[in-house]
């Protein structure tokens, strides 16, 4: 039994979420589609984690076992030719039997894109915010992450997660351009809902609802109703995963 690694991207408008899910369409529920038709047996693939829905991956890992010979080239040629015109596969590559989609990650980057200028373009893939920010501060607050290993403020309430602690390496806003910016966070692991959480606090503290305090005291109070709205998952993307 040899195990593959896919790397694949999508855009998840259309979907909800990566699981697969009854009555939903999913990206995982493709990708399995696809691999089954093309190498004529049930594939089952395990993801590098679960975005929610309408979230997008410009990078994504998925692990596969199959005892069939499999020309990665061809296989990913194939799959292109046979999946959704959303989903995009980069590469197939044999991997050893212990390395696994998910729990061999040493981390996960996600991006989350904002604009404050009305833009037909971005619209899409980006959370247009009609309001001043005050960005220096958002980074300010978002340094404090760094501090931290209990994120169950940013959680969502009655998941059955084992444990709120991430190891966050990196959470930062960015400027794109005059009225563009993104939110970079790193981290081992993310818990359900908390990347979108988390921007959503950061927007509270760069309107002046809650002060860059405030925020330390919402990661330590570890209650998801302390933090502020979850933000549209349309501007979340899963961007690199490393191994």
């Amino acid at each position: 039994m040899q195990r593959y690694f896919v790397y694949f991207k999508y855009d998840g408008t259309a979907y909800h979420g990566w699981q697969v899910q009854p009555n939903a369409v999913s990206v995982q529920e493709k990708l399995q589609d696809a691999l089954s038709t093309l190498l004529r047996e049930e594939i089952q693939v395990v993801g590098a984690g679960r975005t929610d829905t309408g979230v997008h991956a410009r990078m994504m890992v998925a692990h596969f076992d199959t005892d069939k010979d499999v020309d990665g080239p061809q296989l990913v040629y194939k799959l292109n030719r046979l999946l959704p015109r959303d989903i995009s596969a980069d590469k197939v590559i044999p991997v050893s039997q212990d390395m696994h989609a998910r729990f061999s990650a040493r981390s996960r980057t996600y991006h989350y894109y904002v604009h404050q200028h009305k833009d037909p373009f971005l619209r899409h893939y980006s959370c247009e915010l009609f309001y001043d920010l005050d960005f220096e501060k958002m980074n300010e607050a978002a340094a404090m992450l760094l501090e931290y290993d209990d994120f169950a403020a940013f959680c969502k309430s009655n998941t059955d997660v084992k444990t709120t602690l991430c190891d966050v390496t990196e959470a930062r806003w960015v400027k794109d351009g005059e009225y563009s910016w993104h939110f970079v966070i790193t981290a081992n692991r993310f818990l359900r809902n908390m990347v979108r959480a988390v921007v959503g606090t950061l927007v509270d503290v760069g309107r002046g609802r809650i002060s860059v305090q405030d925020f330390r005291a919402v990661i330590e109070g570890r209650r998801r109703s302390g933090a502020g709205e979850s933000m549209p998952g349309n501007a979340l993307f899963l961007e690199n995963i490393e191994y």
